[in-house]
């Protein structure tokens, strides 16, 4: 037997044993009882009152599960027979364990060194605590207590294992070490602690932060160089190595990084700036740390370059061409300008403008100032204007503005708008007449049209043609020539007269044109047929005579000769006074002697111009350097150049004039270009106030002057004389440096300004090295006085406000102000030392003082001083401990500290109890100095007597006065397991429908037990007494309540008996029993099971014919169970039962598989139950086909057409016949029917494809001889026999045109049918007629007549449809006497044909001589007369031809003549050309010069050839100049530049000769 015994039972505890049975009586039955040695139990025996012995088993000794957990006793009865019996029991006390044991951790303190960073997981320590009791009681559960909330979200404890995880981001920054205090706590509610301290390792996990203090957006280009732009700090939260940092500027800019004192530093320029280059500049400064892994961050400044006008505009192109249609729109845009400032702003707005020139009209073009579109404001007129130029200003709007100029060119584009001018014939008359024998062959010429046109191009290009003729076939017109010829020879038969239209026409768009009208009068000789015009028309058609023209022509020759002879002898007069009283130009005096100017004079250049540059334009291409011998410097009168020799053009090795560069001039240089030459410039000017030959001088006002760059050029005409002005470039000014006054002008800056600022920047940086350190208590209120910043840095209220000094704090809030009146530091907000700092001690606000003008900055702090403004405060306003009953006097509990913020004194110094009777409070110091308190058990507990105790505990802090928090302590006393559970019934009997659902409660069973806590916890179970209970339900363990896990089956199990267990929390249990009884329930719908099956079935099945066997089938029972059958729609078939659950299915009449080819048949079987449920089963049943349906056409008569003529085989349609059998029973195929004896074979036309139906032909048909016939066609389809059906197939015959007309009058035979008209026919006279006929049918035979040809044209006419031959107006005596006529006879066919009847007509006076008119001409009689004008025209011809013949001889000889003296000349030395030398200056001009402020100038000698003072020139290339010593000369001042120069203008003035016209 076996005992359960608890070890905290008492000694003297009895317990029951069960007794032995012996079935003796008397003395023989059972007498005694022993057991055996053991230190715990005893024996007692005792006797009931119906004499039965019983025993029990007593305590003797306090029993103890940790030393022994199980005793074995034996247990022996006996009786007092003789021999005496007896019987053994083996007792087995099971010494159930009780918590009187606390945990034991290992060690007290664990100590972990962690890196931050460490993985979510990882494993930081393994806590381990020992308990001795078993079961609940010895397992050993772990928590954190008094432990920080950061702590716990960065730790997670395992409550089995003990293991404390990472579960947060550890950052040694936040926090370097954490101390925690671990519980461990076992079934019973005894703990114990430990501490574990956990020191965070830094780890290079911060990057530097870079915090901008100031800066500046936007710095102006002209910025000098050490310019602080801004100011920023860094700073790095790690430690050691991996907090100090250092800065750099990613990629080449212009700036650099300067360290003012710790981690701070100032962005400064390096170089200068310039917008244009770099607009903006995104700075990039990279901060790394010193870390093994080196981390560094970026941060990109945006710094902004501000313009400066230090850009002229620049004009996309110089000349800007455009084209503008004439007689345009006003205001009309045809283009746009474009100038660029590479400025930005106001000063590179440009703004557009014309350049206004005095004495000029108005232009007729406008820019728009903002834009630059260019609109014409007036329409043009190509005829008038073809081009023009403007120049066009384009100004920036920066101050001074800056602006440059470019040529505009509008170009006139010509426009069809006037029409050609006929010049012959002229105007005024109406017609002009033309004479043209009867014997003019082919290509005679009859006239010339002579027409203009005023427009250009493609629209003056004239065209002739012959717009209208009597006679078209006659004449000819020369489409470019305007030449009016004979295109072949004159027949007698051509009118006498003849009227031509000339149409003139340019090639425009549109095209224009003029008619010309010209009479012509064929005759046999010139003065007939001039008699015979003036006679018969005089009035209506008047001819021009010849005389007229040859006047006009003579007259012309004459007048051009006579203009010619007088231009030749003006020319030659005028030349020859020029060279007599022509003077050299010359420069005015004024330009060298004046000295009230402020402009350095410029260079004189040689420049010489070649005969016939009159209108010629010049440009300077490059500048002239001067030529000095070696070793000689250039003296005051020899600052000039002339043309070198060849030998001295090698520029180096001689003198100061080693080397010698070009530079080209621009007509505007900015500043920016002087800058290039180190701030030098060298301004070369003919200028001066007093120069009124100068249209704009140059002023000391100009932009570019004022800004050190070089002049622009300049050069304005007056009075034939050229002044030119150019600037060299700084090249130049570099090889002029030892020239007199020519001193390069430098930039100065003001030194002792910028030493200063230096000395105060060293100055403040050196202060700001060190922090300044204050203190104010936290909470001060705002407005709280810090400190006075003025006195720490020696400066006034006032330099505070001129620099505009400020606060920037380190964080992101404001706490202190500055006041800039005052210096003094005050508070802003109030500051919290808990809030900002925690526990830290001690607790600083660091910030920076930041002063402008120079930007500079210093540190300083403020300590925040802790007052006693927090009371501790308990995390738990009630703690609750659950202390086990059998827990011993003297135990101590760790109980939960108070928090106070504060630090110091003002923290929390001690605990304190209220009064009780079992307990009372320690107070301990932790090593880091906070304190804790430890509840010591001073009396044992009894749940029985009091279950609970509650009492107060007080944290005080030393604070003056002191403050103090409070918590409420609640110690449960926990129970022992004493008592087993006990269910309510020991059989509990339920019934469940099946297919109940998942989840459904079968049973609740219930059982109480006496204790309390975890030993009177139940938790119940279901004892697997067999597999299928344990799948099919589940227990709740906590109510007890039974569900099941899947669905119930009446038809697989109608019982279930369930054993169920409740266990307490100490291990004690009992049992009951469960029984189940399921219900049926309808849920198994009727099975249709096919036995067999016939899917196809003939249509000729007769009925009842048996189509399928099937059998019904429900596994529930009762109604449930039984069905019915039925077959679902109307179908031709019906179910028939067989027996029990057999049934049969069968036809129940005649099946049409051409109206149903397949059934598709449900069969519903449905049982009694409620609700009842059915069940479906789909027969497919297919009909096979019998051959009863013939084929049928889907028309009676099929009609098709066909063309006639169509070749054999052309498919002409496709008949189709249907059958609604299948397979080969609906096959059909086609063919003709004979046809009857004696009727038209027509079965040998067309033929009919058996398989398609298709119908072609067999040979071609022709309608006019079968239009159309008729077939019969027969279908029959496959089957046996087989069935047939027929159709008439009709062919039509379509016309083809075919047939040409046939003429039947006049006959085929005659090649020409002769007709005799009177002379006296009037209009509609009847000639003749023309029949014709067609063989062909409907429009292919309707037939039109038209006159193809005729004599005359215009005498005839035809009848469309009646084919007469009329007059078609009175005949005439000019009418020829013999006309033939072809008339066309064609159809309306698709293509036409057509026939000719040829008709020869004779013109009689009277039918009896109409056959001797026929024979003769009546023109041949006639002879030509010679007129009396004849001989003036020849008169007139011949003195035409003298006067030309001698014009074009004056031309010649006048050529000749030129020719020769170009030659002559040519041999002969060249003269001395006209040179502007020194002759044309101010002999003192040097002198007057060397007053002024202005270095002399060189000059350039500049040479011209007659007749060239008024002509613009250009340099096509440089003239080397080569100087030589007056001395050595020997010439004098004012003839040296004349001989220095004389080769150079030589050469330009042969050269010159060479190009110049002969006129």
């Amino acid at each position: 037997m076996v005992l359960k015994i608890i070890e905290t039972a008492s000694p003297g505890s009895r317990f029951p044993l069960e007794g032995a049975q012996d079935k003796d009586v008397g003395i023989n039955g059972l007498q005694n009882y022993s057991l055996g040695p053991n230190p715990h139990f005893s024996l007692a025996i005792g006797t009931a009152k119906d004499g039965v012995k019983y025993l029990e088993l007593v305590l003797q000794r306090q029993l103890d599960r940790e030393e022994q957990g199980e005793l074995n006793l034996l247990l022996t009865a006996t009786d007092g027979g003789s021999p005496p019996r007896s019987g053994t029991a083996q007792v087995r006390i099971v010494v159930l364990d009780a918590n009187d044991n606390i945990p034991v951790f290992e060690k007290e303190t664990y100590e972990v060194r962690l890196a931050e960073n460490s993985p979510l997981g990882q494993l930081v320590v393994r806590v381990a605590a020992e308990d001795p009791d078993e079961g609940s009681n010895g397992e050993v559960y772990y928590a954190f207590t008094q432990t920080s909330e950061r702590s716990r979200q960065l730790f997670q404890l395992n409550p089995t294992t003990g293991e404390i995880r990472v579960a947060g981001k550890l950052d040694f920054e936040e926090a370097k070490s954490h101390t925690m205090m671990v519980k461990a706590t076992d079934g019973g509610g005894l703990s114990a602690h430990c501490k574990v301290q956990v020191e965070v390792l830094d780890v290079n996990d911060n990057a530097p932060e870079i915090a901008l203090t100031s800066l500046s957006a936007s710095i102006p280009e002209d910025a000098p160089p050490r310019t602080v732009v801004a100011l920023f700090s860094v700073r790095d939260r790690d430690s050691g190595d991996n907090g100090r940092t250092e800065c750099s500027i990613d990629g080449d800019l212009p700036f650099s990084l300067t360290p003012t004192f710790d981690n701070y530093y100032e962005l400064r320029t390096n170089a200068a700036l310039d917008r244009e280059r770099t607009a903006e500049y995104n700075i990039t400064i990279t901060a790394t740390d010193w870390g093994r892994k080196r981390l560094s961050s970026q941060e990109s400044i945006f710094v902004q370059i501000s313009d400066v006008n230090d850009n002229p505009p620049k004009f996309t192109q110089e000349i800007y061409t455009m084209s503008v249609t004439e007689n345009n729109s006003p205001m009309l845009r045809i283009g746009s300008m474009k100038a660029t400032d590479a400025d930005a702003g106001i000063n590179a707005r440009v703004n557009y403008a014309l350049v206004r020139q005095e004495g000029k009209e108005q232009p007729e073009v406008s820019v728009n100032a903002e834009n630059g579109d260019v609109y014409i404001l007036r329409p043009l007129d190509y005829e008038k204007v073809r081009a023009f130029e403007v120049r066009v200003r384009a100004a920036d709007g920066g101050s001074p503005p800056l602006s440059a100029q470019a040529v505009l060119r509008i170009v006139v584009r010509d426009e069809n708008d006037n029409a050609p001018v006929l010049l012959h014939p002229g105007a005024e008359s109406s017609a002009a007449g033309e004479l043209v024998p009867r014997w003019a062959p082919s290509g005679y010429l009859v006239a010339k049209v002579v027409a203009v046109d005023a427009d250009a191009g493609q629209n003056a290009w004239l065209s002739y043609e012959l717009a209208k003729a009597t006679e078209p076939a006659l004449f000819r017109v020369g489409l470019h020539s305007g030449e009016v010829r004979t295109a072949r020879a004159v027949t007698e038969r051509d009118a006498a007269r003849q009227r031509l239209i000339v149409l003139v026409r340019d090639r425009g768009q549109p095209p224009r044109s003029a008619t010309a009208t010209l009479a012509v009068a064929l005759v046999d000789g010139f003065s007939e047929a001039h008699l015979r015009v003036r006679e018969e028309a005089p009035a209506a058609e008047p001819d021009e005579p010849l005389t007229l023209y040859l006047i006009a022509s003579l007259v012309c020759v004459s007048a051009l000769f006579l203009a010619t002879a007088v231009t030749a002898v003006v020319v030659k007069v005028r030349r020859a006074r020029r060279r007599e009283t022509e003077t050299l130009p010359t420069f005015p005096a004024t330009a060298t002697e004046s000295s009230a100017g402020s402009l350095p004079r410029s260079y004189v250049y040689d420049v010489c111009f070649a005969a016939g540059t009159v209108n010629s334009e010049f440009r300077f291409l490059r500048p002239l350097f001067p030529c000095f011998p070696a070793g000689l410097p250039p003296g005051p009168g020899e600052q000039r150049s002339s043309v070198c020799s060849q030998d001295a053009a090698n520029l180096g090795g001689e003198g100061d004039w080693t080397a010698q560069g070009s530079a080209s001039l621009s007509e505007d240089t900015g500043p920016r270009a002087a800058d290039a030459a180190a701030n030098r410039e060298l301004e070369l000017n003919v200028s001066s106030e007093q120069n009124p030959w100068l249209a704009h001088p140059p002023s000391s006002a100009d932009p570019a002057i004022r800004a050190g760059g070089a002049a622009p050029f300049r050069a304005a005409p007056l009075g034939g004389r050229q002044a030119v002005s150019a600037a060299p470039s700084s090249f130049q000014e570099r090889r002029s440096g030892l020239w007199k006054g020519m001193k390069p002008r430098k930039s100065e800056e003001a030194l002792p300004g910028r030493a200063g600022a230096l000395i105060l920047v060293l100055c403040l940086s050196g202060m700001g090295a060190e922090t300044a350190r204050y203190s104010v208590p936290e909470e001060a209120e705002r407005g709280s006085f810090v400190a006075n910043i003025a006195k720490d840095l020696g400066l006034t209220g006032e330099e505070l406000l001129a620099r505009q000094a400020r606060v920037v704090p380190e964080g992101e809030k404001q706490y202190l102000q500055l006041n800039q009146h005052t210096g003094d530091l005050v508070v802003r907000e109030q500051m919290d030392r808990e809030e900002l700092c925690g526990q830290s001690e001690p607790c600083l606000v660091r910030f920076q003082v930041l002063l402008e003008s120079p930007l500079q900055s210093f540190r300083a702090e403020v300590r925040l001083t802790d007052i006693n403004d927090h009371a501790p405060v308990f995390l738990n306003k009630e703690i609750v401990l659950k202390i086990s009953e059998s827990t011993v006097p003297g135990t101590r509990f760790l109980l939960e500290s108070a928090y106070d913020p504060d630090v110091g004194n003002n923290s929390l110094q001690h605990y304190s109890i209220s009064s009780n009777e079992y307990f009372f409070v320690y107070t301990r110091r932790r090593s880091d100095g906070r304190k804790y308190a430890e509840l010591v058990l001073d009396r044992a507990l009894d749940r029985e007597r009091q279950a609970e105790v509650a009492f107060s505990i007080t944290g005080v802090d030393g604070g003056t006065p002191p403050r103090s928090g409070t918590a409420l302590i609640r110690v449960v006393v926990l129970d022992i397991n004493d008592n087993s559970p006990v269910f309510t019934r020991s059989l509990y009997k339920v019934s469940v429908m099946e297919n109940s659902s998942q989840d459904t409660v079968v049973a609740v069973v219930s059982a109480s037990d006496l204790d309390l806590g975890t030993y009177g916890e139940i938790v119940y179970s279901i004892v697997q007494n067999s597999e299928e209970n344990f799948e099919t339900f589940k227990i709740n363990p906590k109510t007890g309540q039974i569900r099941l896990k899947k669905a119930l089956d009446y038809e697989e199990t109608k019982t279930y008996e369930i054993d169920v267990q409740a266990l307490d929390g100490g291990g004690l249990s009992t049992h009951c029993k469960v029984e189940v009884q399921v219900k049926d329930v309808n849920d198994n719908a009727p099975e249709v099971i096919i036995t067999s099956l016939t899917s196809t079935l003939s249509e000729a099945a007769p009925p009842d014919t048996v189509v399928a066997l099937f059998n019904v089938r429900d596994r529930d029972s009762g109604d449930n169970g039984r069905t019915t059958c039925e077959l679902m729609g109307e179908q031709p078939f019906r179910i028939t039962l067989l027996a029990a659950d057999a049934y049969a299915l069968v036809t129940s009449e005649t099946l049409d598989r051409e109206q149903v080819e397949e059934y598709n048949m449900t069969v519903r079987a449905r049982d009694q139950g409620s609700p009842a449920l059915s069940a479906t089963k789909t027969l497919l049943v297919r009909l096979l086909d019998v051959n009863d349906n013939a084929p049928t056409f889907t028309q009676a008569i099929y009609t098709m057409v066909v063309s006639e003529n169509e070749p054999a085989g052309r498919s002409l349609g496709r008949l189709s016949a249907t059958d609604p059998d299948a397979g080969e029973n609906a096959r059909v195929r086609y063919s003709l029917v004979p046809p009857l004896t004696g009727t038209l074979a027509a079965a040998s036309f067309v033929s009919v494809d058996a398989e398609s139906g298709t119908v072609r032909s067999l040979r071609p048909l022709d309608y006019e001889k079968v239009p159309a016939f008729e077939v019969r066609v027969r279908a029959a389809d496959g089957g046996s026999p087989p069935l047939s059906a027929q159709a008439v197939l009709r062919i039509v015959v379509r016309d083809e045109n075919d047939n040409a007309p046939v003429l039947l009058h006049p006959g085929a035979e005659s090649s020409a049918a002769g007709e005799l008209v009177p002379r006296w026919a009037p209009s509609g006279y009847l000639v003749a007629k023309v029949v014709a006929v067609d063989a062909d049918a409907g429009q292919n035979a309707w037939l039109s007549y038209e006159l193809a040809k005729a004599t005359e044209p215009a005498l005839f006419r035809v009848g469309l449809h009646s084919g007469e031959v009329r007059t078609a107006r009175a005949v005439t005596e000019r009418d020829a006497a013999r006309q033939r006529l072809i008339v066309l006879v064609r159809d309306r066919g698709q293509p036409p044909r057509s026939a000719t009847a040829t008709l020869a007509v004779a013109l009689v006076d009277d039918f009896s001589d109409a056959f001797h008119q026929l024979g003769h001409d009546p023109a041949s009689g006639q002879q030509p007369q010679v007129a009396e004008e004849e001989m003036l025209t020849t008169y007139l011809i011949a003195s035409l031809v003298c006067v030309s013949s001698l014009f074009l001889l004056s031309v010649l000889v006048l050529t000749a003549n030129t020719l020769c003296k170009a030659r002559i000349r040519a041999e002969l030395p060249p003269p001395s050309p006209s040179c502007y030398a020194d002759g044309d200056f101010a002999s003192d001009g040097v002198g007057v010069g060397s007053t002024g402020t202005l270095s002399p100038a060189y000059r350039y000698e500049m040479c011209m050839t007659s007749g060239s003072g008024r002509s613009e020139f250009r340099f096509l290339r440089p003239i080397l100049p080569s100087l030589h010593s007056n001395a050595e000369a020997g010439l004098d001042k004012d003839e040296e530049p004349l001989r220095h120069s004389q080769s150079a203008c030589d050469r330009e003035a042969q050269a010159g000769r060479t190009a110049a016209p002969p006129f």
